[in-house]
Order: C-alpha cells, then sequence, then structure tokens
C-alpha cells in the first residue's frame, strides 16, 4: 500500500465480555458496509464470523477472525475476537498487531471482568479506543452508569459522542446536534433531523462533557468554549481525534446492535478518530547482536512482518501475519529467529487476503495489511518474518500459563499415534494449550485456560480429526513454594563405573533458599564462596550450577510441580580438578537445592480466581452460603435494579462444575465469570 493509501486503512479489534454483543456488531458493521449481503445472527449460529462448528454450536467466539470491510473511502480491516476468559490469547495475539479497538459493553453490565481483562491489554499496547454501549433496548439499561462504570473501573476518561433514546428507537449526535433514526432493510437506511429543542436540553449535560474534552485536547478551542461558543463539527472531530489517539480520553456511543440502533454513527467515528498505520508510532525491533532498530510503517526497506496466530486451514497449517515494513509476495524466502534463539529460512508459498472463513489469493502484501501465509512449516507466534540476511525481533507474544488439566486417550488403542499427531497440530495453533506426560501415572494430560477451552478441544479433536477420546475429571494445576528460610548441601560424586570408561565426576554446592512474597516468581543469585581457596569459576561453570538450581525449581518435593516465589543463592561450590566436570556441578547444585527445599517447609500453591457472580435478589442468601462453602472470600456486594453482584475470591478447585449449581440455584437466571487472578496458599 502507497503513504496516500496507508491513510485510508484503519486497522481495528472488537472486543468485550462474553455475551455484550461484539459479534452481533460485527456483523450489523459487514451489512450496513456492503462486505456482507445478509445479516447473521449469533443465536441462529449464522454468523458470518463464527465460522467454526464449535462456534456456531456454542454461540460464542472461541477463535478471533479477520475481515475486511469499506466505509467512506477507507478499507476496514476487522479482527472479531473472542470474550470468554478462556480464550483470552486470541485476543492478547490481535491486539498486538492492531492500531485501534472498538470495546463493547452491555447497557446492563457496563464494565465486566473481561472488560478489565481486555483493558489491561489494550493498555499494554497503548491502543486508541471507541466504547459502544451495546444492548441499549433492555430493561435496566443505563447509558450514564455505563460511563461511570467506565471512569470507575477502568480509570479512563470516557466522553459521549451518541446518546441512545431507546424509547424513541434512535440516537442523538451530539457533536451535529441531530436525531438519527434506522430504518429501511435491517436499519440500513440512516434519516438525520435537527434534535428538538426539549431534547438537546436533556442533552445539555452529555454535551458539555464532549466541549470540555475537546477544549482540553485542542488549546485554541478552550477560550472559545469557556466563552459559551459553539464550534463548528470539523473542529470538535479533529479536537477529539488528537484527545483519543493520544489517550487522554475515550469517546462512547450508545445503540443497540440486534435492533439495529447506532451502528452507522460507530463506524463513521471510526473513520474519524481511530488510527491510521501512519499514526502509530515506529514498532522497536531487536537485532540479533542486542542492538535495537526502528521499523517504521512504510513499503521500502527489508522485510519485518510479525506472525500473531497459526491456525490449520483445510487440513494444512498457514500462518496470520501483519506486515510492518517491506512486500511480501508468493515464493518469497523468509528468515526469522525463534523463540529458542535459532535462525531459520523458509519459503512463502502462497499468500492469501482472509474474509471470516474464506480466504482469496493475494499476488503481492504490503505495509499495514493482515495476511494469511501458507508453506511455512515452523514459523509460530510471535516469530518475525524478515528478509534474509536482515533478522529482527519484533516484540513476542506473551501467553499465560495454562490452570486445568485434563487425562484423555483415545477410544480405539490403535488411534495412539494419531492422537499424539492431532494434539501437536492443535498445540501450534493454541499456545495457552499444554500436552505432558505424568511422570508416576503414565497418562497424557491437556492442560488449558478453563472447563470450557478443554471440552471445544475435544470436540476438535473428534469433528477435525475424527479421534474420539476419552478423559477424566478436570485436575488443577497447583504451583509449588517454601514456608521458612533453609540450606541444603550436596556431594555429587557418583561411583566409577569401570567397564564404561566413564571418568571420575565429582562436585559440592550449598544452596540457601528464602521464601518471597506472591507473585515474585524465582530469583537465583550467586555469592558464592569457592573452594579450595583462590580458585575461580568459569563463565561456563557458572551457567552449569545456574542451569542446575533452575532444573531443581522445575520439580518440586511435593508433587514435582514448578516452584514459585523462592529466592535461591548458592553460596558455596567446592571444585575437585578435572573432576569437576559441567555436569558434576550442575548436578551437585540441583541435588543442593533440591535438599534446601525440602528442608524450607514446602507447601502447595493453588490457582486463586477473581469471580464476579450476578443473581436475583431474591437467591442472595442461598448463593452467598454456597459460595462461603467453597471456601470464598467475599470482597463486595453491589445492588442494581433487581440484581446483586458479588465480587469475591474462589479455588479455582472448588468451582468445577459451579455453572450447572449457580443455575440451580437461581432458576437459571444467575451467571458468573471468573479470570485467573494468583497462585497462593489455601
Amino acid at each position: 500500500m502507497s503513504k496516500s493509501s496507508l491513510s485510508h486503512v484503519r486497522n481495528i479489534g472488537v472486543a468485550a465480555h462474553v455475551d455484550a454483543g461484539k459479534t452481533t456488531l460485527t456483523e450489523r458493521i459487514l451489512y450496513y458496509t456492503g462486505a456482507s449481503h445478509k445479516i447473521g445472527e449469533v443465536h441462529d449460529g449464522a454468523a458470518h464470523m463464527d465460522y467454526l462448528a464449535e462456534e456456531q454450536s456454542h454461540g460464542i467466539t472461541i477463535t478471533s477472525a479477520v475481515t475486511r470491510a469499506p466505509w467512506r473511502d477507507h478499507l476496514l480491516q476487522i479482527v472479531d475476537t473472542p470474550g470468554h476468559v478462556d480464550f483470552t490469547i486470541e485476543v492478547e495475539r490481535s491486539m498486538r498487531v492492531l492500531d485501534g479497538a472498538i470495546l463493547v459493553l452491555d447497557g446492563v453490565r457496563g464494565v465486566e471482568p473481561q472488560t478489565e481483562t481486555v483493558w489491561r491489554q489494550r493498555s499494554r499496547f497503548q491502543l486508541p479506543v471507541l466504547f459502544f454501549v451495546n444492548k441499549m433496548d433492555r430493561p435496566g439499561a443505563d447509558f450514564r452508569r455505563a460511563l461511570e462504570s467506565i471512569r470507575k473501573r477502568l480509570g479512563a476518561e470516557p466522553v459521549p459522542i451518541v446518546v441512545p433514546l431507546p424509547e424513541e428507537q434512535a440516537v442523538v449526535h451530539l457533536i451535529h446536534g441531530t436525531r438519527l433514526r434506522f430504518t429501511g432493510d435491517q436499519g440500513r437506511e440512516v434519516i438525520a433531523e435537527p434534535c428538538p429543542a426539549s431534547l438537546w436540553a436533556r442533552m445539555a449535560g452529555y454535551r458539555e462533557a464532549l466541549l470540555l474534552a475537546a477544549a482540553e485536547a485542542e488549546d485554541g478551542l478552550a477560550d472559545r468554549v469557556l466563552a459559551g461558543e459553539d464550534p463548528e463539527p470539523a473542529e470538535l472531530w479533529a479536537a477529539l481525534r488528537r484527545g483519543t489517539l493520544s489517550g487522554a480520553f475515550f469517546p462512547c456511543f450508545g445503540g443497540s446492535a440486534l435492533r439495529n440502533q447506532g451502528v452507522q454513527p460507530l463506524l463513521d467515528a471510526v473513520v474519524e478518530l481511530l488510527p491510521a498505520p501512519l499514526d502509530r508510532p515506529p514498532a522497536t525491533a531487536m537485532r540479533p547482536n542486542g542492538t535495537t532498530e526502528e521499523v517504521a510503517m512504510e513499503a521500502k526497506g527489508p522485510l519485518a512482518a510479525l506472525v500473531f496466530k497459526v491456525q490449520m486451514w483445510e487440513g494444512r497449517r498457514h500462518v496470520f501475519a501483519r506486515l510492518y515494513r517491506g512486500r511480501l509476495r508468493p515464493g518469497d524466502t523468509v528468515e526469522f529467529l525463534t523463540s529458542d534463539g535459532r535462525t531459520l529460512k523458509e519459503h512463502a508459498a502462497r499468500l492469501f487476503d482472509v474474509d471470516a472463513g474464506r480466504k482469496t489469493k493475494l499476488e503481492e502484501a504490503g505495509p499495514g495489511q493482515i495476511v494469511l501465509l501458507a508453506g511455512l512449516r515452523h514459523a509460530s507466534t510471535g516469530d518475525t518474518l524478515c528478509q534474509p540476511g536482515h533478522v529482527l525481533s519484533l516484540e513476542r507474544i506473551e501467553t499465560r500459563r495454562p490452570v486445568l488439566s485434563l487425562a484423555i486417550e483415545p477410544v480405539a488403542s490403535g488411534d495412539e499415534e494419531k492422537l499424539v499427531e492431532a494434539l501437536g497440530k492443535v498445540q501450534e495453533e493454541d499456545p495457552t494449550l499444554r500436552v505432558e506426560e505424568d511422570a508416576e501415572t503414565g497418562q497424557r494430560l491437556l492442560r488449558g485456560m478453563g472447563e470450557l477451552h478443554l471440552q471445544i478441544v475435544r470436540e476438535r479433536l473428534e469433528r477435525e480429526f475424527g479421534l474420539a477420546v476419552r478423559a477424566g475429571r478436570p485436575a488443577v494445576a497447583v504451583r509449588e513454594t517454601i514456608r521458612s528460610p533453609a540450606v541444603g548441601e550436596a556431594l555429587y560424586a557418583p561411583p566409577p563405573i569401570p567397564e564404561q570408561k566413564i571418568p571420575e565426576r565429582t562436585a559440592r554446592a550449598r544452596v540457601a533458599v528464602t521464601p518471597l512474597p506472591r507473585g515474585t516468581g524465582v530469583r537465583l543469585r550467586s555469592a558464592v564462596r569457592v573452594l579450595p581457596e583462590g580458585a575461580v569459576l568459569s563463565p561456563e561453570q557458572t551457567r552449569a550450577l545456574e542451569s542446575g538450581m533452575r532444573m531443581a525449581m522445575e520439580s518440586g518435593p511435593l508433587q514435582g510441580s514448578t516452584v514459585e516465589d523462592v529466592d535461591a543463592s548458592l553460596i558455596e561450590v567446592e571444585l575437585f580438578g578435572q573432576a569437576s566436570t559441567l555436569d558434576a556441578l550442575s548436578a551437585a547444585a540441583a541435588r543442593a537445592t533440591g535438599r534446601a527445599l525440602q528442608a524450607a517447609t514446602p507447601a502447595l500453591l493453588r490457582p486463586v480466581m477473581a469471580v464476579e457472580v450476578v443473581v436475583p435478589e431474591d437467591n442472595l442468601g442461598t448463593v452467598l452460603g454456597d459460595l462461603q462453602a467453597r471456601r470464598a472470600a467475599i470482597h463486595d456486594t453491589v445492588r442494581e435494579a433487581g440484581t446483586v453482584t458479588i465480587a469475591c475470591e474462589v479455588p479455582l478447585e472448588q468451582l468445577l462444575g459451579y455453572t450447572t449449581d449457580l443455575r440451580s440455584q437461581t432458576q437459571g437466571r444467575g451467571q458468573f465469570s471468573m479470570l485467573f487472578d494468583r497462585f497462593d496458599l489455601v
């Protein structure tokens, strides 16, 4: 793309808490822009963006989907992301390659737990955001309360632009002073009329908030606004754009996607307020030698493209990538650094433009584009595709550790190899999924982010790979820590085996361990005294000792789980000449660390979830009693419009199957959401 065409591109994502209506909103966007000829409804399993069979059967978005739509001579590249916490990696890696986002809120619930998670993800990449307060047609919906929840729970400054009028099935546009009605086929036609004086008077508070925000963003407007002058709409758009791009405030729009109200003004604001690729600061990349390089969004210069997703498509491996610099054509050779530091070269055999579940061949891709690539067998999430000879690494995509595991095996004993191959392919797609083997039982464990996550994987194994699998009850992942300081010492001196002619290997190490606050992780230090006196450790020997300590931290003394929140100091090493090989030093450090952990009052850490439960007031007592029986720590209860929101912390193992129990306690009216908070003593 040329610079002029890049200025007419908006690369945006649509994100929200589960069931806030973001896929419904995306369907309207596609229909009103002409990218789709009909509206597919989520409740009918016909949404254009939910193209996987599992998405259609469960009625939720599971994988992020990419599509394109034209609006007012601009090209919108849209990524529809999942709202369920189990699939938050899809949001994380999508945010990494976006320029802006639309966050959808439920007009009744306002900011919800997953909204906060999405907000943290967007904050990490400093993405400008528009809020769409959806479902304003529902009883109990309150636009003003939703804005206040943005201010209170996200610490962001909301600026109203479009105020919903659910009783009139219309909205008020505060910049233009008009009332908008949506008529014709599925609300496609927008009728704008001057806002009646009585209605405009009701909007005075919203209009004042908008003018003050614009004045704050544009110094030239401040005096005029304070003097009571009304700036022109073009001036307001320009000032609001400046404030939106800087993150000073966040424009808010109200409506109902399902009732076809308020979507077109939101599309106008995407063009007016959200950034083009050229408006974003250059990306910073790391060279192999440790120096940095700025990667500007331009066609000239060596290729730099970030792989943000791997997906099996029609049985073949494909990768999604966003180009930041240079051009890419079918057959080009790309070079990249893997996560373990290796450099690989591969051929990008084919390029595709993507529209949800459909792909179209491309002859060339340029900066700013999101494309699908076929032919890359080893490139994975987070890798930076580069021109050979000019290797860089853009910031990698962080993944979260799984918290729930499931023992699985094929129903047919002859399907063992087929299952291993299928699990390998699914793992490539999903960095939050792990397949491990239990050393004690020999069982194959599938580890994921939650019950729904693991259920979807099982369904995909059956549908895509024709594999019927048996599964045990979900088991919660644990970590280990210590409660007291301790010291461990070990002499590594295995008896020689003459017939194998293995040289003598001997080393001694002494390690001290101390507990650290929760969430600190593992800290390895070396305040080492080396014996005999005067001996000095080489860099290789130091690395071997650290490797041994780290190895011990990967298998705790209680259940062999990863150790966390521990400070480990190597305080003494004794060398025995040539017998102190690197292997001997590593083994001595590992054994000394293991003994120190064993003596330091080891304890298990279990995942603790931040939980929000919404129930009718009549059921509050029953639900609170049940939560306390599940060892919940109740933090807050908030009453709103006949419902109560309970904020609490609960150990994950106490929440297995909770959805069913909550429904039975509330006659199907209760709902809850949870987010991983930390590993802690329970």
